[in-house]
C-alpha cells in the first residue's frame, strides 16, 4: 500500500500542517520560506523544488522522502509491509506519530538485517576449508601406527 495520496502535493503538505496544528505562518519560517510562496504550493499555483520540500519536511518533522514520494520525485520502491501499511492508515495518529513508529520499526528491520548478515558470514567462513598445511606431506597417524614420515629436524620418539 502506499502513502495516502491527496490531489497534490500542496493538499498533502496542508493536511500534514493541520495535523501538526502550525500555521500557515509558523511553517514557513520553521521551513525557511516566505509565506506567500507556501501558501502558493499549497494551492498547486507553484511545484517546489526537492531543496523546498526538505526543508518543509523539516518544518513539519516529517519524512522529507514522504514528499518526495508525494511529489512525485521519486518512487515508494520497497513494497509496504502489513505493519507500515497498518501505520500509515491509522487516522488516529499524528503524522509525527506515524513517522516515529515507521522510523523504529525500520531501524529495527535493519538491525536484524545486519545480524543476519553477520551471521550468514560467520556460518560461510566455518564452511569454507583452512589453508592446507605447509612444509611436509605428512598425513595423520592412524591410531597405534607410526607416522611414515618425519620433517626436517625431527626425530621419532623412543620408548623406554
Amino acid at each position: 500500500m502506499e502513502l495516502p495520496k491527496v490531489g497534490s502535493i500542496g493538499e498533502y503538505i496542508r493536511d500534514q500542517r493541520q495535523q501538526a496544528k502550525i500555521s500557515l505562518r509558523q511553517l514557513a519560517t520553521q521551513a525557511g520560506v516566505s509565506n506567500p510562496y507556501l501558501s502558493q504550493i499549497e494551492r498547486g499555483l507553484r511545484k517546489p523544488s526537492a531543496e523546498i520540500l526538505n526543508q518543509i519536511a523539516k518544518g513539519l518533522r516529517i519524512s522529507s522522502q514522504a514528499l518526495y514520494v508525494q511529489a512525485g520525485l521519486i518512487d515508494d520502491r520497497e513494497p509496504d509491509s502489513d505493519v507500515l501499511a497498518a501505520i500509515r492508515a491509522d487516522q488516529e495518529l499524528s503524522e509525527r506519530q506515524r513517522q516515529v513508529l515507521l522510523d523504529i520499526y525500520e531501524s529495527f528491520r535493519k538491525e536484524n538485517q545486519a545480524e543476519a548478515a553477520a551471521e550468514a558470514e560467520r556460518t560461510s567462513q566455518n564452511a569454507q576449508p583452512g589453508p592446507e598445511p605447509s612444509g611436509t606431506d605428512t598425513v595423520p597417524p592412524e591410531e597405534g601406527v607410526a607416522p611414515s614420515r618425519i620433517g626436517r629436524g625431527q626425530s621419532e620418539p623412543k620408548e623406554g
